[in-house]
């Protein structure tokens, strides 16, 4: 479903993606783990075309995204949802405006049909009959659950996660963590999945992925993950302040 291929993109002459390859099956939930800053938010606009590559391609259904004229992006990105950071609602709108603004904007979709997809989503992330609320009005993973309802009301092919789990409390986080399980299983979507935290990497993914220096250093299935000797991937999955990521840092200080 995705094919990454030598992937180069740098900032003011700074590398971020130095030739970075990946391939995703569809229906394949992979998460991306590494370090903050390493490229890996980067690494998810690539893919919907937002950035384009110095070098390298990358391919989302048989289709390459930065050979792409601006109306096949637009039909490209139809196929993709994104549940942002933060959850990036609108605080203006309700939440069924919230979660069907991508219909309202995008298709001509009746609202009779608009309201009944918007209560679709809204059951699947277990938050039916809040649509008459405000964004004010929700807890942290209440947020969380809207956004996920958002994303998957336009049914898409593929879902891209930014840190879904960052900002609210544990028992909230697995929560959202069993939801994204769940709605893989159920929608047989295929999922990116980016965080450093390895509780929902081991949680979700059917692949792990995990970005150093600009590549991915290592893939494999979770269990791979838990058994690797090798020292950078073991410094970074278990949370040791010493080891090769830190003391790479140190040195270039």
């Amino acid at each position: 479903m995705i094919e990454i291929h030598n992937l180069h993109k740098k900032f003011n002459n700074s590398p971020v993606l130095k030739g970075l390859s990946l391939n995703i099956d569809r229906g394949q939930t992979c998460v991306i783990i590494g370090r903050s800053g390493c490229g890996k938010s980067v690494l998810l606009k690539h893919i919907v075309g937002l950035l384009r590559p110095e070098q390298g391609k990358v391919m989302v259904d048989g289709k390459e995204v930065a050979a792409l004229d601006e109306l096949e992006l637009d039909a490209l990105r139809s196929k993709i949802s994104m549940v942002f950071q933060g959850g990036a609602l609108f605080d203006s709108m309700n939440v069924t405006e919230n979660v069907g603004f991508s219909l309202i904007e995008h298709t001509r979709i009746g609202r009779q049909e608009l309201l009944e997809r918007v209560e679709e989503a809204l059951g699947l992330v277990g938050l039916g009959g809040i649509g008459s609320l405000m964004p004010s009005e929700l807890s942290g993973g209440m947020k969380k659950r809207v956004a996920l309802a958002r994303a998957i009301c336009i049914r898409p092919e593929i879902i891209l996660y930014d840190e879904p789990t960052t900002g609210i409390d544990p028992i909230a986080a697995d929560s959202i963590n069993g939801l994204i399980r769940s709605l893989h299983d159920k929608l047989k979507v295929t999922s990116i999945v980016v965080t450093h935290d390895m509780k929902s990497a081991y949680h979700i993914a059917d692949k792990i992925a995990m970005m150093y220096k600009g590549r991915i250093i290592m893939e494999g299935a979770p269990r791979e993950f838990r058994e690797s000797k090798d020292p950078v991937v073991h410094q970074f999955i278990h949370g040791i302040a010493k080891g090769p990521i830190t003391e790479a840092v140190d040195n270039f200080k």
